[in-house]
């Protein structure tokens, strides 16, 4: 019999190890042939944040994009890097970082305080007064929005960096940052990300920074596995199959089958998604 902990490997794909530099490879092959299959489009957009998963997919969507126009013997692709902080950053110096080691084709910076801010006064004239939770999934739909925006007037698509130790907590916005059109490092554990950056040479405060969502601005910078109540490297080793703690499994399969919604498109009346 199938245990969940089979099922949710087979389901994210997860390998038991990985060669970061294969991983690499085959990265940017998957990013270079969906830009050649759809001839009309001519690039990328993702959110920089600093942290590891989008310095990860930044630089290898960058490394894409220059290998195409080198083949082609053009400029005609870009990866546009967008910087997309609610007022200010508190860990701005990451951003920067992230930034000079990706070298983006060009860089947008978009405050997104005002829009959420007025999104949150429209509210409260009905009576809706959002809590710091809500507010903080509506800054990462708008964060969202600013990319598809940008998408649209370059030729582009959006990508996502939901990879499977993200994905099996359901730990991102539905229709925020859960949203794109390509999503290249699923498949991917944490730990197998992080030795792929540091393949690429990235400076290692990068790869080894504790991760956070900065959603919620009574808790701006609270990590990721104090939210979740458990460690990336619990996580890891459960999606490559080994053995962890009971009390972490069972809190691990809890945010999977809670959050199964998350992984799922819109329900219809076809679906026996609730059974």
């Amino acid at each position: 019999m199938t245990t969940l902990q089979q099922q949710i490997i087979e389901e994210l794909k997860v390998q038991p190890s990985i060669q970061p530099k294969v991983e690499i490879e085959r990265t940017v092959s998957f990013l270079k042939e969906y830009l050649k299959h759809h001839s009309f489009l001519k690039g990328f957009v993702l959110g920089i944040s600093g942290g590891q998963d989008s310095t990860l997919l930044g630089k290898m969507a960058q490394m894409a994009v220059d290998e195409l126009n080198e083949e082609t013997g053009g400029q005609d692709y870009g990866f546009y890097a967008i910087r997309l902080p609610y007022s200010m950053q508190f860990d701005e110096h990451d951003a920067k970082d992230a930034l000079d080691f990706i070298q983006p084709t060009k860089l947008y910076a978009i405050n997104i305080k005002e829009a959420v801010d007025a999104s949150d006064r429209a509210l409260e004239k009905v009576g809706i007064e959002l809590s710091d939770f809500a507010k903080g999934n509506e800054k990462a739909r708008e964060r969202m929005k600013v990319q598809y925006s940008v998408a649209a007037m370059h030729n582009a698509v959006v990508l996502g960096t939901d990879h499977a130790a993200e994905a099996v907590t359901g730990f991102y916005t539905k229709f925020g940052d859960g949203a794109a059109d390509l999503t290249p490092l699923f498949r991917l554990n944490k730990r197998q990300g992080r030795a792929m950056l540091k393949e690429l040479g990235s400076p290692e405060h990068l790869y080894m920074k504790i991760p956070t969502a900065d959603l919620e601005d009574d808790k701006p910078a609270i990590p990721d596995e104090v939210a979740l109540g458990i460690t990336y490297e619990m996580i890891d080793d459960y999606l490559e199959g080994k053995k962890i703690p009971a009390d972490a499994q069972e809190t691990l399969e809890g945010h999977y089958l809670k959050t199964q919604h998350k992984r799922h498109m819109p329900v219809t009346v076809f679906d026996d998604f609730w059974k």
